[in-house]
């Protein structure tokens, strides 16, 4: 059985596709932090699908890994020449295996960020891209202003300390770009953030300011940082899947990726210089992408929410059995229909009724296996961001809020740590301990939990929100997670 590396293509059985160009004739224009396996899925399988038609041949993609973590996926990148098996699982059972071939090369920024620096000070790169996750941003959930008492950003803006963060490393290459002459880079995020851009522009902005203010200007006026909307559930890979991959593709593969066969890429057309031809691979190029990111923040997004934590507390484990309850399945359509929707922009080229009936198709495919636990994982940066503006704008226009509010009650007695068998929940978060303290007083006190301003603002000082987000959580006490959501059919 040959282990994935550049030298066993050829042997590999035709029932998986392989890189059609000659890897040897690759240059990376892009270097990107985040190498999980989103990106695998997604932004790097766009770029081999162009090199796979002979073009964007001179973008190839240089991984950058910054948490001590990476260090794992360094080492499997190395030994697997930057290949890996992309498994697209569809709904019929079927699966589609692709080995990628776009990513060249991975540095563990840990190890060497004077390597990782020059890279991206380079001429060749000209994009930086992002896939940190909501946290990686760095700021403040309710003010939205940049974290400056961040222990490794303090560590980053002492003169000569090695950089830790991204934005230490991305900014000390935009100095030394500035200071050689060379016109900067595209900082293009691909997180799930609104205005994931805006945010990275502030961020990155704020970060160079405290560095240099002359910098921070700089980088304010001469640095696009496109807005985009991506989208592909890519659950975490399992051992399973690394030994269904081994039996069906003759693959021995450390790292692969499994995903759904749906995918979607809207982006800002801003780049500085240039780009590759992303719109010849399926991506949406456009002027304006909040109506996108907003469709899909408020109903997919926020619907992973609504789904995880009531189905987690009644006893199911992977969101297709949620998504097939036909109870769950009518609650998710009745938060899209009557909450989320009443909240979005006109999405121009896209029937919602369809997207949101393709959302609960897209959520039922057994075979993704996507786990509840990981939808569940760290609540406090995703309620935030994808719940509450719609609680927010319903309250502020008179609209709906009964289903909104439920979820955010489900998410409350999620964090008491116990499912409704009794048996215990491992909650990861990064406000974990506040949280699950919180939801521990609230048989005493039914409001402790939303009474955490830093994470839900003023909604507490609702009065139609808090008889809402009450009434569901008595329900989710006194009778369960079903009998609760019964409470909300209409």
């Amino acid at each position: 059985m040959p282990a994935l590396e550049s030298s066993a293509l050829s042997t590999l059985s035709s029932s998986v596709a392989v890189p059609a160009y000659d890897r040897s004739g690759l240059t990376a224009g892009i270097v990107h932090f985040g190498v999980g396996g989103f990106h695998r899925a997604h932004q790097a399988m766009y770029l081999d699908r162009l090199m796979n038609a002979g073009k964007a041949l001179d973008w190839a993609i240089c991984g950058v890994g910054v948490l001590p973590g990476d260090a794992r996926m360094k080492q499997v990148m190395d030994s697997q020449d930057c290949l890996y098996t992309l498994v697209v699982k569809n709904p019929d059972g079927t699966r589609e295996g692709r080995v990628i071939g776009s990513i060249v090369e991975y540095l563990f920024a840990p190890e060497d960020p004077e390597a990782v620096i020059e890279k991206m000070a380079s001429e060749a790169i000209r994009i930086v891209s992002l896939t940190v996750t909501e946290g990686g941003y760095n700021f403040h959930h309710v003010t939205g202003e940049f974290d400056a008492g961040n222990p490794d950003v303090v560590h980053d803006l002492q003169p000569g300390n090695p950089p830790r963060t991204t934005f230490g490393l991305v900014t000390e290459a935009l100095a030394r770009r500035r200071e050689r002459g060379l016109a900067p880079f595209t900082v293009m995020s691909c997180d799930n953030i609104q205005g994931n851009g805006d945010v990275a522009r502030r961020m990155f902005t704020a970060f160079a300011n405290l560095k240099d203010p002359g910098l921070g200007a700089w980088v304010e006026e001469n640095v696009p940082f496109p807005n985009s909307m991506v989208d592909r559930i890519t659950p975490v890979t399992t051992d399973a899947d690394r030994g269904a991959i081994t039996e069906e593709f003759g693959i021995e593969d450390a790292w692969p990726v499994v995903c759904e066969p749906f995918e979607q890429w809207v982006l800002e057309d801003h780049f500085s210089l240039g780009r590759p031809p992303f719109e010849e691979a399926g991506v949406q190029l456009v002027a304006d992408v909040e109506p996108y990111e907003l469709m899909k923040l408020r109903l997919l997004n926020a619907s992973h929410q609504g789904m995880c934590y009531f189905g987690y507390l009644a006893g199911y484990r992977y969101a297709h059995e949620v998504a097939q309850d036909e109870l769950f399945a009518q609650f998710l359509l009745g938060y899209m229909d009557k909450e989320a929707t009443p909240t979005l922009h006109p999405v121009p080229g896209i029937d919602l009724n369809a997207y949101k009936r393709t959302l609960i198709e897209r959520f039922s495919n057994e075979h993704v296996r996507d786990t509840l636990a990981r939808l569940c994982a760290e609540s406090s940066d995703r309620i935030p961001k994808w719940l509450v503006p719609v609680i927010r704008i319903n309250l502020e226009h008179g609209g709906e809020v009964q289903r909104s509010a439920a979820i955010v009650a489900s998410w409350a007695r999620y964090d008491e740590g116990v499912d409704e068998q009794g048996n215990p929940i491992d909650v990861v978060d990064r406000l974990k301990e506040p949280l699950m303290a919180a939801a521990a007083r609230q048989h005493e006190d039914p409001l402790a939990f939303i009474s955490n301003r830093d994470v839900f603002g003023d909604l507490i000082d609702s009065p139609v929100f808090v008889a809402a987000y009450t009434n569901a959580l008595i329900d989710l006490h006194s009778k369960g997670a079903r009998a609760a959501l019964e409470a909300l059919r209409t």
